[in-house]
């Protein structure tokens, strides 16, 4: 799990794939944190991204780094503890003007049943399962 977080957190940017009906919906997304030996992201519950995700857990994301990629796919629990919000919040300063541990939008969610894997045209797979 470690190594997924190495990638994402190296690459800045990555991309959440999750299911709005039968429509697909992707965007890009920059947080990711280890807490409590999880792999955590987070976001707002009052965005639509929030609502797909609680009517449909299982998500995807993908992200590109020096020639390789890596797509995650599991999973995604929500995790209301305070600490857990606090946690990532302290990883991401900038979030703090506009979400806080103690209020009741910020979510901080966990992947469960989770796998990971890492491609490129020139090296072998690698496959991580958390």
């Amino acid at each position: 799990m470690q190594r997924v977080y190495d990638f994402l957190k190296k690459a800045g940017t990555y991309y959440l794939a999750t299911v709005d009906g039968d429509q697909p919906r992707v965007r890009p997304f920059g947080t990711v944190n280890i807490y409590d030996n999880k792999l955590y992201i987070q976001t707002g519950k009052k965005k639509d991204v929030s609502k797909q995700i609680q009517a449909n857990p299982k998500v995807e994301i993908s992200a590109f780094l020096e020639g390789k990629w890596i797509r995650v796919s599991g999973e995604l629990v929500r995790d209301d503890r305070r600490e857990a919000k606090a946690d990532m919040l302290d990883k991401y300063p900038s979030l703090q003007s506009s979400y806080s541990a103690d209020d009741d939008n910020t979510e901080v969610l966990y992947f469960k049943n989770a796998t990971a894997k890492i491609e490129s045209f020139t090296d072998a797979p690698v496959e991580i399962k958390f």
